[in-house]
């Protein structure tokens, strides 16, 4: 019987000096452990393997071997490099090299790396990792003994729960491959798992999908049904501390802020918030990953302390597009199309130049809506907001007024083209891109349910959860 969903896999391997010959051995038999629970073969799951030191080497890629024995005695054979540890290097040769077709990487098989390493890399990860994720390669870090959690967390795909793993020696990563063999048996799991579909269950071989009543899709959580998919956004708001405002009105202005969020739908899945407050300089009060619900942003806006300073709304901006929006930040990668929204609100006309940074946040795909209040300039407001500019720029005389603007401002909604082309798509049309999306998805609940076992039998000892 089919084991488990077919996979294009590849372990990144740490062999830096950092581990020890013991230590080495024991990833080998991590790999074999692995390997073990695997539906081995050309037309099944591909299995390479890349170590990497200060240098990257491919010891067999996808094509290489269609037989488990084979790769076994591959991985048996590596000779470790015993240098330093070019983390981010073998992130970008998995990417461009191992994960190619030349080397046997299949279209709509989904890619998944596992990168095992004890050590803190040497070079950076963080963008190359975002940019392997981005071209949808699902990533697994593991770290052993001295692995720096920063550096996991930089490199794993989210949830981080589910993919970063700190194993606190070389010999529980043993039980920890282990682990990976349970759930990818092929059994009913709709009826074995608490699979949180909102509308319905479908078990696969060794997995599950969700699926949604007609009419209804399924959102990025993969479980639950809504009517559109962009009601979810990222949504970074700008707001003006400059002194003009004064204290009471700051007050008002957090309110407006909270009015705003009480008409999103805020989850880690959902729509996510973040806030900056700027004057004569720029400071992040929250990034979109700071809080989960509408509550805790609400209690945190409340807290914010006025600045009372200048107005540099064109620096502002700046920190916007490059940091708020960043990955690092909580922002979700662009392929996944969340749209990125971000909210200049402002009383008066800024003291340095607003047009660059307007432009570039509009050409790297933020909608970007003016709120503008007494002393405001019409002409700032109109070249900060996408067009259309009518539907996206707010102006009012006093602060008073604000609330109504709240009301009005529909971030939140599907916009109309996307819409039409979801209705108007057959749904056996992109049958394939689905089953492609299931297949990675159950991959990952797949691992995900091992993880969770694997952390209430290892990490708190005593416990079974």
């Amino acid at each position: 019987s089919e084991k488990t969903h077919t996979l294009d896999l590849i372990f990144i391997i740490d062999s830096s000096r950092s581990v020890r010959p013991h230590e080495f051995e024991t990833m080998r038999k991590f790999m074999i452990d692995i390997l073990n629970t695997l539906d081995i073969g050309p037309d099944a799951t591909r299995v390479g393997v890349v170590q990497y030191s200060s240098q990257v080497h491919s010891e067999f890629s996808l094509k290489t071997h269609s037989k488990l024995e084979a790769m076994v005695k591959g991985i048996n054979q590596i000779i470790p490099l015993a240098q330093g540890t070019m983390t981010g290097l073998a992130i970008k040769y998995a990417m461009n090299v191992a994960f190619s077709a030349e080397e046997g990487d299949r279209p709509k098989v989904p890619n998944v790396a596992v990168i095992v390493t004890d050590g803190r890399p040497q070079d950076r990860v963080a963008e190359v990792a975002a940019e392997a994720r981005e071209k949808g390669i699902e990533i697994y870090a593991v770290g052993v003994a001295r692995a720096d959690m920063t550096s996991l967390r930089a490199m794993a795909s989210p949830p981080f729960e589910d993919h970063v793993f700190l194993v606190e020696s070389f010999d529980l990563i043993h039980q920890f491959g282990l682990q990976f063999q349970d759930k990818l048996c092929d059994m009913d799991l709709c009826n074995t798992v608490e699979h949180g579909c909102e509308h319905q269950c479908v078990s696969t071989p060794g997995s599950y999908y969700c699926i949604c009543p007609e009419g209804q899709l399924l959102q990025e959580d993969g479980k639950s049904c809504g009517t559109c998919k962009s009601a979810n956004i990222d949504l970074v708001l700008l707001i003006d501390g400059s002194k003009s405002v004064r204290p009471q009105n700051f007050e008002l202005v957090k309110k407006f802020v909270n009015q705003v969020v009480d008409s999103l739908d805020v989850s880690a899945h959902g729509t996510r918030v973040g806030l900056v407050q700027y004057s004569s300089r720029v400071r992040t009060e929250f990034p979109l990953n700071m809080y989960h619900t509408a509550d805790e942003i609400k209690a945190a806006v409340m807290k914010v302390e006025y600045m009372e300073k200048g107005t540099m709304t064109g620096l502002a901006l700046k920190h916007m597009l490059e940091n708020s929006f960043s990955e690092a930040e909580g922002a979700r990668p662009l392929g996944r199309n969340i749209p990125r929204i971000g909210l200049v609100f402002t009383d008066g006309r800024s003291q340095d130049d607003i047009t660059e940074w307007a432009k570039k946040a509009k050409e790297a795909g933020i909608t970007m809506y003016a709120v503008g209040v007494g002393k405001a300039v019409e002409d700032e407001l109109r070249e900060i907001a996408s067009e259309p500019v009518e539907k996206h720029f707010y102006y009012t005389t006093d602060f008073t007024a604000i609330s109504t603007i709240a009301e009005n401002l529909k971030l939140n909604v599907c916009p109309e083209e996307s819409q039409g082309e979801i209705e108007v798509k057959d749904p056996c049309a992109c049958e394939s891109l689905v089953e492609f999306q299931q297949a990675t998805m159950s991959t990952l609940e797949q691992f995900t349910q091992k993880h969770i076992l694997f952390r209430s039998l290892h990490l708190n000892p005593g416990s079974h959860s």
